[in-house]
């Protein structure tokens, strides 16, 4: 396994929402769509800021000790409410064990961060984000009409939305899972958050979010939607999703959001400096990649695409700066050792990666 010592890593904030499309909303919506997506943008480059010299100040910090892992693995989770402040990480409002409330995010909330702590645990025997019981912390109600959620390496954060374009942000669990899967990835690859690795660091969280959908739902590769973020578009947005690993860049097409801009294949690639080199449009590419391999070979996505994923995020030869086609070379040599060199699932992931034109 690939473990960096969590001082030494580069931490930042991870927005399921991306800058591209804050900046078409700030560009094309309504006198209040363009304000509220400006404070968004703001918002989101405070907490970057902030986040940036918090890190610096921990890195400079000794290690402490850490506390011993429980003997039987157990979610702990804890939902806050910032009651429309921006202050993390709020009232507690749900605890572990507690009963359901009458606040519909609340619940949402404390079942997505529990369906991804059980999907870890059930498939892949992980414990909790960082494979040592971490406690799961998450936030509702921050901001006044947020349109985002975001992992900050503590705790989930989940605004409300505006009700126009964006719904409540827990209410896909898609979302919860994909943000959730940034902390593992912090914990195991540490990909760094910029161009080709950074892309590979959202294409993971695409991959595992919607796996742990599909586990939530037992849906084999073929029912599965594997749309990012459906039921999040507000009613009159024309599109389905903030992504569709299937179909990349078919998500949507909406006057105010603009064009889903990622490429399905390397030959319609993205050069950009925006978006820290593009990690939430080319994610689109290793996206279809994963999605074509599952469907390829066929059955529950995790059970072994999503273990050839994840022995990839666990493999000792991955590095931070690993671009595209050594991450898709890592994964056939899984799948190889996984499988068998002339097995049906290392040829699909081999095929998958070439149809895209990584391999």
């Amino acid at each position: 396994m690939c473990n960096h010592p969590w001082h030494n890593r580069i931490r930042t904030i991870y927005c399921i929402l991306p800058p591209h499309m804050l900046k078409e909303i700030a560009k094309n919506g309504t006198p209040q769509q363009r304000v509220q997506a400006i404070d968004t943008l703001s918002t989101d480059h405070t907490f970057r800021q902030l986040r940036s010299v918090h890190s610096a100040l921990l890195a400079a910090k000794p290690s402490v000790s850490v506390s011993p892992v429980p003997a039987v693995p157990s979610a702990h989770r804890s939902i806050y409410t910032a009651k429309n402040t921006e202050t993390l990480p709020g009232t507690l409002v749900r605890a572990e064990g507690a009963p359901k409330s009458n606040d519909v995010c609340v619940d949402e909330a404390y079942d997505g961060l529990g369906a991804t702590f059980e999907f870890y645990l059930e498939i892949f025997h992980r414990n909790s984000i960082d494979d040592a019981g971490m406690a799961l912390t998450g936030t509702v109600h921050y901001g006044d009409q947020y349109d985002n959620a975001f992992w900050n390496s503590q705790q989930m954060v989940f605004g409300d939305g505006d009700g126009t374009l964006f719904n409540r942000f827990t209410i896909s669990l898609d979302v919860i899972g994909h943000e959730l899967t940034h902390g593992v990835t912090e914990h195991t690859a540490g990909l760094a958050y910029s161009g080709q690795p950074g892309a590979l660091n959202e294409s993971v969280s695409d991959v595992f979010g919607s796996l742990i959908k599909q586990y939530t739902l037992k849906q084999t590769a073929d029912k599965a939607d594997w749309l990012i973020g459906e039921g999040l578009l507000a009613k009159g947005v024309k599109g389905v999703a903030l992504r569709s690993m299937k179909e990349p860049g078919t998500a949507y097409d909406d006057p105010v959001l603009g064009k889903d801009p990622q490429p399905a294949d390397m030959r319609h690639y993205v050069q950009t400096t925006q978006d820290n080199h593009g990690v939430h449009i080319n994610s689109g590419i290793p996206n279809r990649a994963f999605c074509l391999a599952a469907l390829d070979i066929g059955g529950y996505a995790w059970e072994k695409a999503g273990r050839i994923w994840y022995e990839t995020l666990n493999d000792s030869h991955i590095k931070p700066n690993t671009n595209f086609k050594a991450f898709a070379k890592l994964t056939v040599s899984n799948a190889n050792r996984l499988y068998g060199a002339s097995s049906a699932e290392a040829k699909a992931v081999s095929k998958a990666w070439n149809t895209v034109g990584v391999l």
